[in-house]
């Protein structure tokens, strides 16, 4: 088995530090920080914080990623027919699946008990589970809500026929109400 990262060996607090400091040094400034840390007593190489800086600068960046789209997506599409709840499980969906890839990667990790490797795989695949559900019920509401629709603007264009209104104004009623109008 692999050796277990050496940036593991901190302490929660030195941990911190120095994930806040790799922040505020833009992910730079290797050879500071490995001198910071042997003042504190680690032997720790610059390699090795390089190494744990790029995973922490990844995730950085995967959740300010995910952040803006959904974002984007608020900003961008109304909430009609649940288009932004489909869209917002998709990336919780896809953010589950890269959490179980990552997990994979832990093979090589002897600092990773494997229960709780274990346990964290099956909490990923629960997630998924429940994600997928959400995803079978949201699509089942919005055919619900596009029947209903279909229904009532049948029923509308069959009143409006009877109330001696042209086909044209009836079709025109019809798609105002499924909004397919332009």
């Amino acid at each position: 088995m692999a050796r277990a990262n050496a940036v593991s060996k901190l302490s929660p607090e030195h941990k911190k530090q120095l994930d806040d400091r790799l922040f505020s040094n833009g992910f730079n400034g290797y050879v500071e920080l490995e001198s910071w840390l042997r003042g504190l007593g680690y032997e720790i190489s610059k390699s090795a914080i390089h190494r744990y800086g790029q995973k922490l600068e990844r995730k950085l960046s995967a959740i300010q990623a995910s952040t803006q789209a959904s974002l984007m997506i608020a900003e961008a599409v109304p909430d009609d027919g649940d288009a932004r709840s489909q869209a917002v499980l998709s990336l919780v969906q896809t953010e589950l699946f890269n959490a179980l890839v990552a997990l994979q990667d832990l093979d090589d990790d002897e600092s990773i008990d494997p229960v709780k490797r274990l346990s964290m795989i099956t909490k990923a695949g629960k997630g998924i589970s429940e994600i997928v559900k959400a995803s079978i019920l949201q699509k089942q509401h919005a055919l619900d809500v596009k029947e209903k629709a279909e229904k009532t603007a049948k029923e509308v264009q069959e009143i409006v026929k009877t109330g001696g209104l042209s086909d044209e104004t009836a079709n025109l009623i019809r798609a105002k109400i499924l909004g397919i109008a332009e």
